[in-house]
């Protein structure tokens, strides 16, 4: 029997998040949804088609009235509105209609388009969340967050659309490459940072079986991300008030992202912000410099970056006035008033900003230093 987590909208049961090791429980599932009678689009990127496209398409053909394989290649660049018309595109030709169902097979670009797709194709598709990166299940799967970026600022055409599944193969991180595996733990850490402090101290005290992929540990650390989001989307599920504090990390992540031209991964940019984030902390007399330098410190073992050589700090700044969590033109920004504790606060300042990327921002002078 599969672990899973029921996520509840408006108070009433919404969706299951199923916990596995593998794909075989998935039709299982499904059928939950009488797939027999629905034709299923399986939306995947180049990356994960080719990992895991036909083994989900084998275990569903001969169940579903019919069963397409789409895919569009991997990367933040092709989250666009030009991929989500395309799909459009597909769907039209093989006549799908408002009965039939969506399946996003991948990271959180897939889910991400997958979910835009699914909310407006004929004013609302259904669709399942197949997550295969650790950035995908511990965080982007989970809440209903759909879009796509527009002329390269993150996430600015979206809707909010709830899954009716997610299925989690554990197993699929073990195929993933070391750089995104590492990726998506900054959300995991972000996770512990902002409203547990016990999971944070789960996550140094399981360090090694982390950075080993041990498979129980992994299913654990997924699971407990996962309750901790689950808490914090169910109280504010279009993000109103608390859910902005998921947002930790992510306003000068999301601007070093666009100033890198996407060539940083996601999880590394919000490591950054987070780092950021915390030292704004800390001058705000939340955190001591103690904890600043042990959250800090704490990204190191797993690969993710801590301090960057080539931005330029005027650039991130401004770059961070258009990020969409403005408000009457002042960024709300997410800082730690304790581990495990955040708060949004809307008196950080450009010069608290700048500051903070000083901080980070690595350059000649100091190697010279």
């Amino acid at each position: 029997m599969a672990n899973r987590l029921t996520i509840n909208y408006e108070k009433k049961p919404c969706y299951d998040i199923v916990f596995a090791s593998d794909f075989s429980g998935l039709l299982e599932e499904l059928q939950d949804f009488n797939i027999e009678e629905r034709r299923t689009a399986i939306i995947a990127d180049s990356n994960t088609v080719s990992l895991y496209g036909e083994e989900v398409k084998g275990i569903l053909e001969g169940h579903c009235k019919k069963v397409i394989l789409y895919s569009f290649p991997a990367g933040e660049a092709h989250k666009t509105l030009d991929t989500v018309k395309d799909i459009y595109k597909t769907l039209i030709e093989e006549k799908y209609d408002r009965k039939d169902l969506l399946i996003a097979l991948g990271g959180g670009v897939v889910g991400d388009i997958t979910g835009y797709t699914a909310a407006t194709y004929l004013r609302g598709i259904d669709f399942i969340q197949v997550p295969t990166t650790l950035l995908a299940q511990s965080d982007s799967s989970i809440g209903g967050k759909t879009g796509v970026d527009f002329d390269g600022y993150k996430n600015m055409v979206g809707a909010f659309y709830m899954p009716k599944l997610v299925y989690m193969n554990v197993g699929t991180l073990k195929t993933l490459d070391e750089r995104q595996f590492f990726s998506g733990f900054a959300e995991v850490m972000k996770h512990g940072l902002i409203k547990d402090a016990l999971f944070y101290e789960w996550l140094l005290d399981n360090m090694y079986e982390i950075q080993d992929r041990d498979i129980e540990v992994l299913e654990e650390m997924v699971m407990r991300s996962c309750s901790v989001k689950k808490l914090v989307v169910e109280k504010d599920p279009k993000e109103q008030g608390d859910r902005a504090l998921l947002n930790f990390g992510h306003t000068i992540g999301h601007a070093i992202e666009k100033a890198k031209n996407f060539q940083m991964l996601h999880g590394e940019c919000i490591a950054l912000g987070a780092v950021a984030a915390a030292f704004i902390s800390w001058k705000h007399n939340w955190l001591s410099m103690e904890e600043y330098y042990e959250i800090r410190d704490m990204f190191v073992p797993f690969n993710l970056p801590i301090s960057i050589d080539d931005i330029d700090p005027e650039e991130i700044l401004a770059l961070t006035k258009s990020d969409k969590k403005m408000a009457a033109g002042q960024i709300r920004f997410v800082l730690l008033k304790k581990v495990g504790k955040a708060l949004i606060d809307t008196t950080v300042s450009d010069e608290d900003i700048l500051n903070a990327l000083k901080e980070i921002h690595f350059s000649d002078e100091d190697e010279r230093a």
